[in-house]
């Protein structure tokens, strides 16, 4: 599962997700990708078994790359605990995504492989996607 080796502090304010994505919004490495349209948090076992779909599928054949990592700690009190005595206990990491982000990036397959395999992964997360081609791609026929 993904999370930092370590943090400088244990515990993070919720904060606020508002506006587009203004970096991580571009392809930067393959010819396909998926682009979030909501903002969410998404957890470091959403975005394993996103990887874990694209890969399987893939074959691994291709290469593929993960934009996003889970970096905000998230906190949660036990059930039925009275209020007050201080925030909770760390829980896990999320990673706060707004729309237009890249999540994944996908290289060396083929078109239809590479559709299936970032429709696959998109089940995976809790937003929805939009699935991306680079503008100057050429499908090889061969």
């Amino acid at each position: 599962m993904l999370q930092p080796k370590k943090t400088k502090f244990r515990r993070q304010q919720k904060g606020r997700m508002k506006g587009n994505a203004q970096r991580g919004n571009q392809l930067a490495f393959g010819s396909f990708g998926i682009k979030t349209l909501e903002k969410e948090w998404i957890t470091g076992r959403q975005i394993e078994a996103a990887r874990q779909a694209v890969t399987r599928y893939m074959k691994r054949e291709g290469q593929i790359w993960i934009r996003i990592f889970p970096d905000k700690p998230i906190t949660k009190k036990p059930a039925e605990v009275r209020m007050g005595k201080g925030k909770g206990a760390p829980e896990g990491f999320v990673a706060p995504i707004t729309p237009g982000r890249i999540i994944i990036e996908v290289e060396g397959v083929s078109l239809e492989i590479a559709r299936e395999a970032c429709r696959l992964a998109a089940q995976k997360l809790p937003v929805a996607t939009k699935f991306i081609i680079r503008r100057d791609f050429v499908e090889n026929t061969i």
